[in-house]
């Protein structure tokens, strides 16, 4: 088990994770391009019991591309999106850490791709990347 830890663009929220990432995705709706200012959101999942958070966060309620509702958490400084959250992490226990806050990302392989038909089509995919939710 490793330690990682990360924080947001201005510095004020900070984080230690104590797991390794139990999954690193790609996701391409539309929401997730949006909050990122780009054409995808890379999200790495955790155990939620593994995450200390320092700093305040404000949440943003979204639906998404499924219809569940997606508590999308940023810093309230600098706007940097941190995590993402939504009823069935809380119940399964896990919290999505936007991978870009993390302070190194040199081991992160993400091979699923969600929402791929919101992908932006001047981006190629992988070729042994797994699609779901194309739709």
């Amino acid at each position: 088990m490793s330690t990682r830890t990360g924080s947001c663009l201005c510095g004020n929220i900070h984080y230690t994770i104590n797991a390794d990432p139990m999954a690193v995705a790609v996701c391409h709706c539309r929401n997730c391009q949006k909050q990122a200012g780009s054409a995808l959101s890379i999200i790495a999942v955790f155990p939620r019991a593994s995450l200390d958070l320092t700093g305040d966060l404000k949440v943003f309620e979204d639906q998404g591309t499924s219809g569940q509702t997606v508590y999308r958490k940023f810093c309230p400084d600098c706007g940097s999106p941190v995590l993402t959250d939504t009823p069935a992490a809380k119940e399964t226990d896990i919290i999505f850490i936007k991978a870009g806050t993390l302070d190194d990302v040199s081991d992160l392989d993400p091979k699923t791709h969600y929402w791929t038909k919101s992908a932006q089509p001047w981006l190629q995919l992988p070729d042994d990347a797994e699609l779901l939710h194309e739709e």
